[in-house]
């Protein structure tokens, strides 16, 4: 899509879509002037030793991803709106609670998994929110708006609390918890959807009994998998490469790079990638990610910034195209799949951190890191093929009105598309 059809598609959006698209950048904004800190905060503030921090960590990140498929299954249940308004809730809570961590350490621990979960119930509520009764050609763009927001947020967060983290945490936190719930307030007054006003089963099942990963778009969900896996690879490790042969304001140029690219690149993609074939889309992810971890192996600053951004432009089309090809292909609602597109996310990251931080250590133990990157870009080649197998797999039978759907059409198929969660 080009830049005046974006511009386009702002001027139809409706009140409470604008709202969203604001809630979608501050949100991340207020949760990113404290996250990205916590390492920092729970050693140095309230001195907890730093094995006990990265479990802490590694439990939350694990939450805060695959607690999504039980936020999408709660939507299915109560409804977009009302799962956004407990979600946000239950956030500004955890927020409250890093204010009473100050006196009581131990609480920093409650708040933080309660902010995660927050999170995992939230963003499948709202991503659905924000396509619901939105036509096939456009949902694209919708979805790279909300991305677009989500990583400004990401972007600006850090710039903006990074001086007051340990100087001056108090005034920080009550700042985050009045935002939130700001915006909380903003979401009891959003008008409610179809999905709200349809009826639906017990948690967990779908209208039709079906449990939480029932009608998982297979091939989608192992592609997310296997594309999150191999993405924090990049996400984990690239500090402390980097940070070792540049700077820590070299790293932060590179991550401002990547987030400018997803903010700008993928609004103005998004109507490509929604005509790319599915397998084509698959090559060209994954081919960018393997190049860009290639380049990284070369550790200069040039090399760290055209790494990153090859990376971030393989990411690019291989998220935005996996969430639309499960959208296709799944019977379920749009919160569900988006929650079971989630989890994916999940289980790659954390699979990452598990066996790349083996493969770094292994590097560092050896003298040189940059095989790391050269072992990361093999297995961005060698992986991606076994993703083949999965052509065909189905857990749910085809829509009844949608007979010949199968795994191996595109979503550029008009024939047989259709409008999921309706």
């Amino acid at each position: 899509m080009s830049g005046s059809g974006a511009r386009a598609v702002l001027s139809t959006l409706t009140g409470p879509l604008r709202f969203l698209l604001l809630s979608s950048f501050l949100i991340p904004l207020g949760s990113f002037m404290i996250l990205p800190f916590m390492s920092v905060f729970l050693h140095e503030r309230l001195g907890m030793g730093l094995g006990a921090v990265g479990v802490v960590l590694a439990v939350a990140s694990l939450v805060q991803f695959s607690g999504g498929v039980v936020g999408g299954a709660l939507a299915e249940r109560i409804g977009l709106r009302r799962t956004m308004v407990w979600a946000l809730a239950v956030r500004t809570a955890g927020f409250v609670g890093f204010l009473a961590a100050l006196r009581w350490p131990p609480m920093a621990v409650a708040a933080l998994i309660l902010t995660c979960c927050g999170a995992a119930l939230y963003l499948p509520a709202n991503k659905a929110y924000l396509v619901d009764g939105v036509d096939e050609h456009r949902r694209p763009v919708f979805l790279s708006l909300g991305n677009a927001a989500l990583n400004a947020g990401m972007a600006v967060g850090p710039l903006v609390a990074g001086p007051f983290v340990l100087s001056s945490p108090g005034p920080l936190f009550l700042t985050v918890a009045v935002l939130f719930a700001l915006v909380l307030a903003g979401h009891t007054r959003l008008p409610e959807t179809s999905v709200e006003r349809s009826g639906a089963g017990p948690v967990g099942e779908g209208p039709s009994g079906e449990g939480l990963l029932g009608g998982v778009a297979v091939l989608p969900f192992a592609a997310n998998t296997l594309a999150f896996y191999l993405y924090f690879h990049f996400q984990h490790y690239l500090a402390v490469f980097a940070v070792e042969r540049a700077s820590s304001e070299f790293y932060s140029l590179v991550l401002l790079l990547c987030f400018v690219l997803v903010i700008v690149v993928q609004p103005l993609a998004s109507d490509a990638i929604r005509r790319m074939s599915y397998p084509l889309a698959l090559v060209t992810g994954f081919a960018g990610l393997a190049v860009g971890m290639a380049v990284l192996a070369f550790g200069t600053k040039a090399a760290l910034l055209t790494g990153g951004a090859l990376i971030t432009l393989g990411d690019i089309v291989l998220f935005l195209k996996n969430d639309l090809e499960a959208l296709r292909r799944s019977p379920r609602s749009d919160a569900v799949v988006f929650g079971q597109q989630r989890l994916a996310a999940g289980l790659g990251a954390c699979l990452s951190g598990l066996l790349g931080g083996q493969l770094y250590g292994l590097g560092e133990r050896t003298g040189d890191t940059g095989w790391f990157w050269v072992a990361a870009a093999a297995q961005c080649v060698l992986l991606p093929p076994l993703l083949l197998t999965l052509r065909g797999r189905t857990v749910a039978p085809p829509h009844p009105t949608d007979p010949d759907d199968t795994e191996g059409t595109t979503a550029s198929d008009d024939t047989h598309r259709r409008i999921p969660g309706r």
